[in-house]
């Protein structure tokens, strides 16, 4: 996967601007299912939004790039306890990038 310019990174954060967290980091970390739930989230939607919960444990940029190794996504924003992930959809992608 390539990295994300700066000109794509502005046009993911504004498409992200107006979404929900879909999936919360607890305190139990970085599982296999949370990293199983945001794969299938990123399949279903491309960019999505992760909360990190106050007793996670993980520091924030850490856990961002953790997820986006773990599922091939590109961390397109760290913003106080949430994170922006995007992967485009293998087949039909439906976020055109600038």
């Amino acid at each position: 996967m390539t990295t994300l310019t700066g000109k794509q990174r502005r046009h993911l954060r504004a498409l992200g601007h107006a979404l929900r967290p879909v999936v919360q980091i607890g305190k139990e970390g970085v599982t296999e299912s949370l990293v199983d739930a945001i794969d299938r989230a990123l399949l279903d939607h491309e960019l999505i939004k992760v909360k990190i919960g106050e007793n996670a444990g993980i520091e924030r940029h850490d856990a961002a790039e953790l997820l986006a190794a773990r599922t091939g996504s590109e961390v397109a924003q760290v913003l106080g306890n949430v994170l922006l992930l995007y992967r485009a959809h293998p087949d039909q992608p439906a976020i055109e990038l600038p």
